[in-house]
């Protein structure tokens, strides 16, 4: 079979730690064909989405991790599956490359995750449609509001809606001095919405990833641990991954959300939790493969393989 990822600018990728270099990986091993494009080469024309793809021979030199051949233009719909793995920021011509990607669908191309899919699930925001399993959280544009939450929960998160990574990410107490001015550069005045949530001191053992492939979870998490002095654990914020097998709180929420996401077509979902709360449902590129792999011998590419050839031999 052939399968297209859309991704951020290849020789950018750090294949080491990748999780779609990982999954390129994985397929190939089994003896498909990988394509890659970019959401800039994605186009419609008469009727048909297409886009611009170069076969790739993916190896396993993390320095000179792929060989491309010449550029062709190819319907998305000739493809087994078109893996849509850009990273955010989710801005407007995110949203473009997924109409480009729906009217792709409705040409019979199976694009992962899928494209309506999301733009429904902001990766921030998500977390209201499973509020059973969330710490207090505020999302709003008005600045008073969220210095009233402030004052009642004393220790609080404040996060832009569109961030990644950790960027822009404060930590804010109710005797901060420097509070009105976070709260006001956050919302810009007013313009700007922003997600508040309070603090979970359980950052402090880790701000775990579980993967969901296809509604089921891997059965371990990467726990991101800050290091000293920080509140974020994410690896790009200087985090540090141990891999641990789930709780049974964890299997609960992946259990759950499982159900409630796959059907909706999001294959693959990368969960945020930080002791027995969901923070974030990552929906875009969700990482962690490479780590839980290295760390406990669970193949995490090679399950996403198997379970995509099941899906698209499904079709």
């Amino acid at each position: 079979m052939e399968f297209a990822f859309i991704i951020d600018p290849p020789e950018g990728l750090k294949a080491y730690k990748d999780t779609s270099v990982s999954m390129m990986r994985a397929l190939q091993a089994r003896g498909h064909s990988i394509y890659l494009t970019e959401p800039k080469e994605l186009f419609w024309r008469a009727a048909a989405t297409q886009a611009r793809v170069r076969r790739a021979e993916v190896t396993a030199d993390d320095h000179d991790w792929y060989r491309a051949a010449e550029p062709l233009i190819r319907p998305l719909a000739s493809f087994a599956a078109v893996l849509m793995r850009k990273d955010p920021p989710f801005d407007m011509e995110y949203v473009y490359s997924t109409y480009l990607l729906e009217a792709a669908e409705h040409e019979g191309a199976y694009v992962i995750n899928g494209p309506r899919a999301i733009r429904d699930h902001n990766e921030k925001w998500a977390i209201a449609e499973f509020p059973q399993f969330t710490v207090p959280t505020l999302v709003t544009r008005d600045p008073d509001l969220v210095a009233s939450f402030i004052d009642e929960h004393a220790d609080v998160i404040l996060k832009p809606l569109d961030g990644m990574g950790g960027s822009s990410i404060f930590r804010v107490r109710r005797d901060d001095v420097n509070r009105n001015v976070i709260v006001e550069t956050m919302a810009h005045f007013g313009a700007r919405s922003v997600m508040a949530q309070r603090f979970i001191p359980e950052i402090a053992d880790g701000d775990k990833r579980i993967i969901l492939i296809n509604g089921e979870a891997a059965p371990h998490a990467l726990a991101r641990i800050p290091r000293a002095g920080e509140t974020r654990g994410n690896l790009a914020a200087g985090g540090r991954g141990v891999a641990r097998p789930l709780t049974t709180r964890d299997r609960e929420i992946a259990d759950t959300i499982g159900r409630a996401l796959a059907p909706k077509g999001l294959f693959v979902i990368g969960l945020d939790v930080i002791g027995d709360y969901l923070t974030e449902v990552n929906v875009t590129s969700p990482t962690g493969f490479v780590e839980i792999t290295q760390q406990t011998g669970f193949d995490v590419a090679g399950a996403f393989a198997q379970a995509l050839e099941k899906s698209v031999g499904a079709r």
